[in-house]
This record gives structure tokens, sequence and C-alpha cells, in this order.
């Protein structure tokens, strides 16, 4: 580690959570040079919904680079590219009766949110955008400024502007009237910002009536309405999209994280075509759009949702890891999620880090979010062995326990 240490930037953060040297990683496990095994619930931050290594994408993507495969393709058309689309189209818009048009951002979900805000305020030739408070959408400044956490938007360096915020799963009582009259000071906006299930924010899931109600808010300002569904999108919740069958009708919706299948990096909007023709030909770019392992994996990932089995087995899970944690929680804590997607709020960031801390020593990868990292949040792969998934949780359970014992 001395390496690392002497030479990588200060900025690195997931370095100091898990202090080792990883090797080699398998499904939901990692193991580290010393040979030690690691139960991953943390997933390369979500990333990895399908596992380490998936063996079915692996062997796509060496055929894929064995054939001379084109890797990196701008926007250009590859048969690739054609045969994600054409996956995404058969298994989830077709089914669910959407016309979107897909663009495909910088590879990030940073570029994916840049993207989405730039076309809200073209469409609507207006600049403010609403977002949530603990709101997480990214960290380059447009993004970012719709970021509510402190820590981050104070290393911007710079005002963070043109966003308003409102208390997340609060009742807008007031906020019609507000912004229909002229002299409150409110701009109308060009777009609203909204993750269904905030999960840097601390795994908090929005109740379906609130959604409904921001989004006809939305509507009724003429703004569009934007669903982040980087984190909880992808089969994380138990069906592909956080918010399926709630009849939203988001405008965009942005992904990135799981769509790319293997852990290499992958972002797409869904835009409605009668916004997406705002925009004009190479009007919003970048370098690595086109990412040819990506579209490989992303394509595999598609046979996941050809029917309810692989839905069906994630939702069990998720009840699984519900029932442990409303089992191992103490006083004063709070279980909250969706599918393979939950936390347990301590209530104490302190607390929560010792218990990060605990875990990994005792072999277990998980992450803290929420204020002052006070959630543990357990988004382990969706295609986790079951006997893993308990072995990890009981990991889990003597942590807490280990360090809420009194000294």
């Amino acid at each position: 580690m001395e390496l690392f240490e002497r030479w990588e930037s200060n900025v690195r953060g997931y370095a100091r959570t898990y202090p080792t040297v990883f090797k080699s990683a398998s499904n939901a496990r990692q193991t580290d040079e010393n040979g030690k095994s690691y139960i991953d619930f943390f997933a390369g931050a979500g990333v990895l919904n399908f596992g380490h290594n998936n063996p079915k994408m692996k062997e796509a993507i060496i055929d894929f680079i064995q054939s001379d495969g084109i890797p990196h393709s701008l926007d250009t058309m590859t048969t690739t590219k054609r045969d994600f689309m054409q996956a995404f189209v058969d298994t989830i818009l077709k089914p669910r009766g959407w016309d979107y048009r897909m663009q495909f951002t910088g590879p990030t979900g940073t570029n994916a949110v840049e993207a989405a805000m730039k076309l809200a305020r073209r469409v609507t030739g207006r600049n403010r955008i609403i977002a949530f408070t603990n709101g997480f959408h990214g960290m380059t400044l447009g993004s970012l400024a719709a970021t509510a956490n402190a820590y981050f938007r104070n290393a911007a360096g710079v005002p963070l502007h043109y966003v308003d915020r409102l208390p997340f799963g609060h009742p807008l009582e007031g906020m019609e009237e507000t912004y229909q009259d002229a002299s409150s000071g409110y701009e109308a906006p060009a777009a609203i910002l909204i993750e269904p299930i905030q999960a840097e924010g601390g795994v908090n899931v929005a109740d379906e009536a609130w959604l409904k109600e921001i989004r006809q808010f939305a509507k009724d300002r003429g703004a569009l309405f934007i669903i982040d569904d980087i984190q909880a999108g992808c089969g994380r919740t138990g069906s592909y999209f956080s918010f399926d069958g709630m009849d939203l009708d988001p405008d965009i919706i942005t992904l990135a994280k799981g769509i790319g299948g293997f852990g290499t990096p992958l972002a797409m909007n869904l835009n409605k075509p009668e916004f997406d023709k705002h925009w004009s030909p190479g009007e919003h770019t970048g370098t690595f759009r086109g990412q040819g392992i990506s579209f490989v994996a992303g394509k595999v990932a598609m046979d996941y949702f050809k029917d309810d089995t692989f839905m069906k087995e994630v939702r069990a899970k998720g009840d699984l890891m519900r029932t442990h944690l409303q089992k191992m929680a103490g006083p004063g804590m709070e279980v909250r999620g969706k599918g393979m997607m939950q936390g347990l709020d301590t209530k104490d960031g302190a607390l929560a880090k010792k218990i990060v801390a605990e875990c990994f020593r005792t072999g277990l990868l998980v992450g803290g979010c929420g204020s002052e990292g006070r959630v543990i949040k357990l988004i382990p792969p969706l295609t986790i062995p079951e006997d893993d998934l308990k072995q990890g949780l009981g990991l889990l359970e003597k942590a807490v326990q280990s360090v809420m014992e009194p000294a």
C-alpha cells in the first residue's frame, strides 16, 4: 500500500475505507493480494449489479475482443451498439409502451445528469432546476449544483447557481401559490430533477403519491420531469426501474452504473422525442460515448429481464435483507429501502463508521451514506448466492453488536 500512499492523490476515498490491495473478484466476493476473501455488499458503488466478472458477459467480451470488435466509436454506428440498442428496445422499452430516444452521454452518471439539465434548459428557455434535500446527482459543476451534500459542494471553489431546493418527501403545500405569484421571487423552473430512491442521500424512499404530486407540479409549471435512476435502476429494486408501475411518465430518465453490465463505463439518457429534437447534431458530445465492451456486456444484461424470474429472486433477497436488518437494528435505528437496496440508519455517523470498519476487518465490504455517513447502505450484486448473502448479513449483525457493546 506504500506506493498508493506515496504517489496517488490525497483525494482517494474508498481506499481509506478498504485499506487493502485487491487482486481478484468473482460474483459477490473480492480477494486481496494476501488471499483474504471479502463478501462484497458495495458492488462498485452500485455498478456491479450482475457481479464481478459475470461469466456470460466475460465470454461475450472475450469473443468481442478476439474478433477485433470496435472498443471505441465516439457516436458512430457499430454492430455492437445496434445490438445493445435493439435488446434494450425489445426488453425494456416496448413492453412498457415507451417511445424514448437513447442519448449516449459521457461514460458516468454525472455526464448523464449534465446532459439532461442542459436539454431541459434548451427546451424551456429557462435556467433554474428544482432539486431536493439530500439528493446526489454528480460531481461536475452543473450536477453538483443539484447535489445537496455540503462536503461535496464546498470542494467546487465557485458558486453553484441556478438550482432551487425543496424538501424531499414533504408535501408541496403553498408551493403552487408561491410559483404562481409574480412577486414571490421564484422563477419558473426548466426541470424538476429527482431520485425516486435517494441512494447516496441515505436510502430515502419517496412515496408514490408524493412522486405523482411532484410530477403534476412539474407539468403545471411547464417544466420537464427528470428522474435520476442511476443507482436505483437496472433491476436494483426488484424491477428494471425503481419507479416501475407508478405511471410517472418522466420526460427524461438518466441511467448509468449498472447498464454497462460488467463494471465498464456507460451512461445513457432516455429522452422523449418531442424534447430530444431540440438537440442539434454534435451540440452535446464526449469522447467516450461509444464503449464497445459496455455495449456487449450491457446486451447480455438484458437477458436477465426477458421475464420476471430474476426480478422475483431480487425481491426475495431484498425481503431477506430487510428482515435481517430489522432484527439487528438497535434502539432508535431505522431500516429503509426497496429490493436489494437497503439501509440501516444508525442515526450516528461515528457509530456507522466504526461498524463499517469492523465489517471490513471481518471480511465484509459495506459503505456509509446519508448525512454524516450515518446510514449503512447494502447494495450487493443482484446475483449474489444466498449463502454469501446470509453470511454477509451475519457478519454485519456481529459488527453492529460488537460496536454497540458497552466498553
